[in-house]
Protein backbone atom coordinates (compact mmCIF):
# COMPACT_ATOMS: atom_id res chain seq x y z
CA UNK A 1 0.00 0.00 0.00
CA UNK A 2 2.79 2.38 0.82
CA UNK A 3 4.59 1.66 -2.47
CA UNK A 4 1.41 2.48 -4.39
CA UNK A 5 1.53 5.94 -2.85
CA UNK A 6 5.20 6.43 -3.67
CA UNK A 7 6.52 5.92 -0.15
CA UNK A 8 9.49 3.59 0.27
CA UNK A 9 9.38 1.68 3.56
CA UNK A 10 11.91 -0.89 4.71
CA UNK A 11 10.62 -4.27 5.89
CA UNK A 12 12.16 -3.73 9.33
CA UNK A 13 10.03 -0.60 9.76
CA UNK A 14 6.89 -2.58 9.02
CA UNK A 15 8.05 -5.22 11.52
CA UNK A 16 8.50 -2.56 14.23
CA UNK A 17 5.01 -1.22 13.49
CA UNK A 18 3.58 -4.71 13.84
CA UNK A 19 5.33 -5.26 17.18
CA UNK A 20 4.03 -1.93 18.48
CA UNK A 21 0.45 -2.18 17.18
CA UNK A 22 -0.42 -5.86 17.64
CA UNK A 23 -0.92 -5.67 21.44
CA UNK A 24 -3.22 -2.67 20.96
CA UNK A 25 -5.23 -4.48 18.30
CA UNK A 26 -5.45 -7.64 20.41
CA UNK A 27 -6.81 -5.68 23.38
CA UNK A 28 -9.39 -3.99 21.15
CA UNK A 29 -10.49 -7.27 19.56
CA UNK A 30 -10.80 -9.00 22.96
CA UNK A 31 -13.18 -6.25 24.14
CA UNK A 32 -15.40 -6.86 21.10
CA UNK A 33 -15.42 -10.65 21.54
CA UNK A 34 -18.71 -12.22 22.57
CA UNK A 35 -18.73 -13.66 26.09
CA UNK A 36 -18.37 -17.43 26.28
CA UNK A 37 -20.59 -19.84 28.18
CA UNK A 38 -19.89 -21.22 31.63
CA UNK A 39 -19.73 -24.89 30.58
CA UNK A 40 -16.61 -25.78 28.60
CA UNK A 41 -15.68 -28.93 26.71
CA UNK A 42 -11.92 -29.33 26.41
CA UNK A 43 -9.92 -31.66 24.20
CA UNK A 44 -6.48 -31.89 22.67
CA UNK A 45 -5.36 -33.32 19.38
CA UNK A 46 -2.06 -33.90 17.61
CA UNK A 47 -1.54 -31.77 14.48
CA UNK A 48 1.36 -30.85 12.24
CA UNK A 49 2.30 -27.15 12.18
CA UNK A 50 5.11 -26.03 9.85
CA UNK A 51 6.40 -29.59 9.63
CA UNK A 52 6.45 -30.24 13.40
CA UNK A 53 3.91 -32.27 15.35
CA UNK A 54 2.31 -30.31 18.20
CA UNK A 55 -0.64 -30.67 20.55
CA UNK A 56 -3.58 -28.36 19.96
CA UNK A 57 -5.56 -27.73 23.14
CA UNK A 58 -9.06 -26.39 22.41
CA UNK A 59 -12.14 -25.57 24.41
CA UNK A 60 -15.63 -24.82 23.17
CA UNK A 61 -18.61 -23.73 25.20
CA UNK A 62 -22.00 -25.41 25.22
CA UNK A 63 -23.09 -23.46 22.12
CA UNK A 64 -20.03 -24.65 20.17
CA UNK A 65 -18.18 -21.30 20.19
CA UNK A 66 -14.42 -21.50 20.64
CA UNK A 67 -13.27 -20.39 24.08
CA UNK A 68 -9.52 -20.54 23.50
CA UNK A 69 -6.75 -22.65 22.02
CA UNK A 70 -3.07 -23.27 22.69
CA UNK A 71 -0.31 -25.09 20.80
CA UNK A 72 2.18 -27.00 22.96
CA UNK A 73 5.03 -29.38 22.20
CA UNK A 74 4.08 -31.74 25.04
CA UNK A 75 0.91 -33.23 26.43
CA UNK A 76 1.46 -33.19 30.17
CA UNK A 77 0.18 -31.66 33.39
CA UNK A 78 2.15 -28.44 32.91
CA UNK A 79 0.82 -27.88 29.38
CA UNK A 80 -2.76 -28.49 30.51
CA UNK A 81 -2.34 -26.21 33.54
CA UNK A 82 -0.90 -23.45 31.34
CA UNK A 83 -3.79 -23.80 28.90
CA UNK A 84 -6.46 -23.61 31.60
CA UNK A 85 -4.83 -20.59 33.26
CA UNK A 86 -4.65 -18.76 29.93
CA UNK A 87 -8.27 -19.53 29.06
CA UNK A 88 -9.52 -18.51 32.51
CA UNK A 89 -7.51 -15.27 32.49
CA UNK A 90 -8.93 -14.23 29.13
CA UNK A 91 -12.52 -15.51 29.44
CA UNK A 92 -13.33 -15.87 33.12
CA UNK A 93 -13.72 -19.08 35.07
CA UNK A 94 -16.21 -21.71 33.91
CA UNK A 95 -18.63 -23.48 36.22
CA UNK A 96 -17.99 -26.89 34.66
CA UNK A 97 -15.25 -28.31 32.46
CA UNK A 98 -15.91 -31.55 30.58
CA UNK A 99 -12.82 -33.51 29.57
CA UNK A 100 -12.21 -36.96 28.15
CA UNK A 101 -10.32 -39.60 30.11
CA UNK A 102 -6.99 -37.77 29.67
CA UNK A 103 -4.92 -37.86 32.84
CA UNK A 104 -2.93 -34.75 31.87
CA UNK A 105 -6.06 -32.59 31.61
CA UNK A 106 -7.35 -33.91 34.93
CA UNK A 107 -4.03 -33.20 36.67
CA UNK A 108 -3.87 -29.72 35.11
CA UNK A 109 -7.39 -28.90 36.32
CA UNK A 110 -6.59 -30.17 39.82
CA UNK A 111 -3.52 -27.88 39.85
CA UNK A 112 -5.69 -24.91 38.82
CA UNK A 113 -8.37 -25.80 41.40
CA UNK A 114 -5.73 -25.98 44.16
CA UNK A 115 -5.06 -22.24 43.68
CA UNK A 116 -8.74 -21.19 43.53
CA UNK A 117 -11.22 -20.45 46.32
CA UNK A 118 -14.19 -21.77 44.32
CA UNK A 119 -13.13 -24.93 42.47
CA UNK A 120 -14.19 -25.66 38.92
CA UNK A 121 -16.43 -28.73 38.62
CA UNK A 122 -14.78 -31.44 36.52
CA UNK A 123 -16.70 -33.96 34.42
CA UNK A 124 -14.88 -36.84 32.77
CA UNK A 125 -17.29 -38.09 30.13
CA UNK A 126 -15.90 -39.44 26.89
CA UNK A 127 -18.82 -38.70 24.57
CA UNK A 128 -19.77 -35.20 25.74
CA UNK A 129 -16.61 -33.98 24.00
CA UNK A 130 -17.88 -34.99 20.56
CA UNK A 131 -18.65 -31.33 19.78
CA UNK A 132 -14.94 -30.56 20.17
CA UNK A 133 -13.89 -33.62 18.17
CA UNK A 134 -16.06 -32.52 15.25
CA UNK A 135 -14.47 -29.06 15.40
CA UNK A 136 -11.01 -30.66 15.14
CA UNK A 137 -12.04 -32.04 11.74
CA UNK A 138 -12.43 -28.47 10.48
CA UNK A 139 -8.81 -27.76 11.46
CA UNK A 140 -7.64 -30.94 9.72
CA UNK A 141 -9.52 -30.11 6.52
CA UNK A 142 -8.15 -26.58 6.31
CA UNK A 143 -4.59 -27.94 6.59
CA UNK A 144 -5.06 -30.55 3.88
CA UNK A 145 -3.26 -29.95 0.57
CA UNK A 146 -6.48 -30.77 -1.29
CA UNK A 147 -8.71 -28.55 0.88
CA UNK A 148 -9.21 -26.03 -1.92
CA UNK A 149 -10.61 -28.78 -4.19
CA UNK A 150 -13.41 -29.78 -1.83
CA UNK A 151 -16.88 -28.40 -2.36
CA UNK A 152 -18.94 -27.00 0.47
CA UNK A 153 -22.15 -28.38 -1.03
CA UNK A 154 -22.76 -31.52 -3.09
CA UNK A 155 -22.76 -31.20 -6.88
CA UNK A 156 -26.11 -30.60 -8.55
CA UNK A 157 -27.38 -33.44 -10.74
CA UNK A 158 -29.90 -32.88 -13.49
Amino acid sequence: MMAERGIAVDHSTVHRWAIKLLPVLEKTFRRCKRPVGKNWRVDETYIKVKGKWTYLYRAVDKAGDTVDFLLRARRDKEAARRYFEKAIDQNGAPDTVTIDKSGANLAGLHAVNAEREVPIKIQQVKYLNNIVEVRHEVAYRSCSPFAQHRRSEPPVTR
